[in-house]
């Protein structure tokens, strides 16, 4: 494994900040992790998903990924864009998503466990009706094992794709891993193996449509910026990067086609910006906040 990159101290200041700028808005988003001390999280630090979640790129490329995924079944779609503030605060929304599943991952159990209270008690109030007329819950135990698949789905093959090539042991321990954070959040029956996720995809592959909303979405995504000024020539790139991700005949039965997808020079930028990402230290990070409140180093995760 490569060891971690010292960057020169303008720039470390710089990307520790923009990283820290992806949670603002967030109450006490710093204690969410830093403390209190030596608590241990749901997962231990030693675990692949603390390995795989500490980095950008495969977070917003596998994040967006997994919002294409949720926005096909048409139950979670409605659910999402009828009952969220996603389309006049689509960073706000995102950041919030985002912040929930780092503290499902890295937060201590006393912070993490009543967050995942919370959202529960958020989801069991939504409720409504598709287009089709078909009646939704977003408590139903189905739903929700959808949505948690879309997200480790999109992780762990982001990760692979653009960071480091993930083994089908890997992919197994990483699906394994969610098991009791998904329990929490009444996802049931959320894969736990590369078996279990591929038996889901093909069970839900029938209710999976194409939708205007998942074209809005991708819409939304490339005029919001997401990244500092200096770093938002990579949004696009990376938008398409996610694209990718989905399996190929899915993509199609969506309507996502080539121009939706990668270049050659674009996948090789995508890989090179994954594997520097997985090497850079951020002390904002709540990978790094994570490992010195377990009183571990800050390098832990990166070497």
């Amino acid at each position: 494994m490569l060891s971690a990159i010292r960057l020169p101290e303008l720039l470390q200041r710089y990307l520790n900040g923009a990283v820290d700028a992806l949670l603002s808005g967030a109450p006490g988003r710093h204690n969410n992790f830093a403390g209190p001390l030596l608590e241990e999280a749901l997962l231990p630090a030693s675990s692949l998903s603390w390995r795989v979640l500490k980095n950008p790129i495969a977070l917003f490329v596998g994040g967006t990924a997994a919002v294409i995924l949720e926005l096909a079944e048409p139950a979670v779609r409605a659910g999402v864009w009828e009952h969220s503030s996603f389309r006049k605060d689509p960073m706000g929304r995102l950041k919030r998503t985002g912040l929930a599943a780092m503290v499902s991952v890295y937060g201590a159990r006393s912070v993490a466990e009543p967050m995942i209270a919370r959202v529960v008690r958020m989801h069991a109030s939504v409720s409504g009706t598709t287009a089709a007329g078909i009646r939704y819950s977003a408590s139903d135990p189905q739903l929700l094992s959808w949505v948690h698949a879309t997200a480790s789905f999109g992780f762990a093959e982001a990760y692979s794709r653009y960071v480091d090539p993930l083994s089908a042991q890997n992919f197994n321990e990483f699906y394994g891993e969610g098991a009791p954070v998904s329990r929490l959040y009444g996802a049931v029956a959320a894969p736990r193996s590369i078996a279990d996720m591929q038996a889901l995809f093909e069970s839900t592959r029938p209710r999976l449509c194409p939708s205007p909303i998942i074209f809005e979405f991708l819409r939304i995504m490339h005029e919001t910026p997401a990244f500092p000024r200096p770093l938002r020539w990579m949004q696009p790139t990376l938008l398409r990067a996610a694209v990718e991700l989905i399996p190929e005949r899915l993509r199609e039965s969506l309507g996502l086609s080539e121009r939706y997808g990668l270049r050659g020079h674009e996948r090789r930028l995508a890989k090179w910006a994954g594997a520097c990402a997985d090497r850079i230290v951020l002390p904002a990070s709540p990978a790094v906040q994570s490992c010195l409140r377990l009183g571990l180093p800050m390098t832990y995760l990166y070497v």
